[in-house]
């Protein structure tokens, strides 16, 4: 028989317009009585949630994370209840016997015997820290889309800068570019003193490169594009400047994150800082921390067998972030107690799982900075890489290390 670890508890099915509650009380003899009842999503609606709960003295609250619909109960029932938020697929209810009423009673009951995997709940100024970088990098991406879309129309009117420079978008690009719109019909136009000097040995090739037409719904289509390009420029700095005021009170956590290689960029820093918060308790430790990441292989063993290990899709702002961080200081010299564990490993296992190690090696290495407030400090790795002065090995096992290396043994 399991054992019931929440005798007074309640699990809460969140739908956009309503929820539905169930307070599971169990009494000295291991009985359980289901209670239920409907409320509205408003905030006069949770307002009487949160009373019925103190009515019943639970403090004990599971609710599935159902798209943004969660976060005004999370908002409302956050100071008087301990909340577990868990993930759809660990309360999915069994097909066939799926209401709404069956759904609340099904969390409830998973939750009484505490087999429900909450999800990881920063503080709240962690949340609103991490809601901004969001849009800053939504806000990247678009203008990433915007950058995409005027290059299609430069090809489509027969410009081919992007043949002939290293980037469409740099200062002497972008003055050809804004004089074209300009006098779409001066095609003889003398450009040379809008280039930078590195490029006056491509004069010929960016002549030949111009040579194109606009046409009247293109010219206004790039007018539409630039301008609107420029407006997210701006409204990223805003934001920002924001980001920047919000995250002073994160000034240690952002120095000593700062410190690991690959994390220059003040922005880097403190987007790790709000997917991760500063509190590193919550994680039993940095296996946790990589697994919640989704930097880890999976478990997926049946038979005796190994299926598929690769890692999962956890981490979708986090793990991007820490293996482009990784793929830069991986070309660099300055740090060899990475680079040489990524070349190690990429003998092995290719480029993709090497960088995916070493994304996982600085994020536990960022763990233990925050955990004991300590900057990075590469002697660590660099004594755990060295080679024991003891160390033997059997002549099979010398001829194998050879071998791997692509030489071919000649016995005498």
């Amino acid at each position: 028989m399991l054992k019931i670890v929440y005798p007074i508890c309640c699990g809460i099915d969140v739908h956009k317009k309503f929820i539905v509650a169930c307070i599971a009380s169990t009494n000295d003899k291991d009985i359980t009585t289901y209670k239920s009842s409907r409320f509205s999503t408003f905030t006069n609606g949770l307002r009487k949630l949160s009373e019925w709960l103190c009515s019943n003295s639970c403090t004990e609250v599971c609710m599935e994370s159902t798209g943004k619909y969660w976060i005004p109960v999370f908002n409302v029932l956050e100071v008087t209840c301990k909340i577990t938020l868990a993930h759809p697929k660990y309360v999915k209810a069994i097909r066939g016997k799926k209401t709404d009423k069956k759904d609340a009673k099904w969390i409830a009951v998973l939750f009484k015997h505490d087999l429900v995997a909450g999800s990881f709940m920063p503080p709240l100024s962690i949340r609103q820290l991490r809601d901004l970088m969001r849009y800053r990098f939504k806000l990247t991406n678009f203008k990433s889309s915007e950058k995409n879309r005027l290059q299609n129309c430069l090809t489509v009117s027969n410009i081919q800068l992007s043949n002939v420079v290293s980037d469409t978008f740099g200062k002497s690009s972008m003055a050809i570019i804004d004089h074209l719109l300009e006098n779409p019909n001066d095609k003889d136009f003398d450009f040379i003193p809008l280039l930078h000097s590195s490029m006056l040995d491509k004069v010929d090739d960016i002549r030949l490169a111009i040579d194109g037409t606009f046409t009247p719904e293109q010219l206004q289509k790039m007018n539409i594009i630039l301008q609107h390009h420029d407006e997210l420029e701006k409204c990223r700095l805003d934001l920002e400047a924001l980001i920047l005021s919000v995250s002073e009170q994160f000034t240690e956590e952002r120095s000593l994150v700062s410190t690991v290689p690959g994390i220059k960029n003040p922005f880097s820093s403190i987007a790790i800082i709000s997917e991760i918060g500063a509190d590193m308790s919550v994680f039993p430790t940095a296996k946790h921390l990589c697994s919640w990441a989704g930097l880890t292989p999976q478990n997926n063993e049946s038979a005796g067998k190994k299926h598929s290990v690769r890692i999962s899709r956890a981490g979708v702002y986090i793990k991007p972030l820490l293996v482009q961080c990784a793929n830069a200081v991986v070309k660099s010299d300055k740090h060899p107690e990475i680079r040489n564990r990524y070349l190690s490993i990429k003998k092995r296992r290719g480029h993709k799982r090497a960088v995916i190690a070493i994304a996982r090696m600085l994020l536990t290495a960022i763990y233990h900075i925050l955990k004991k407030r300590k900057p990075y400090n590469a002697q660590l790795y660099k004594k755990t890489d060295a080679i024991p002065a003891s160390r033997e090995i059997t002549v099979e096992q010398a001829i194998f290390l050879v071998k791997r290396q692509g030489f071919s043994v000649i016995k005498d």
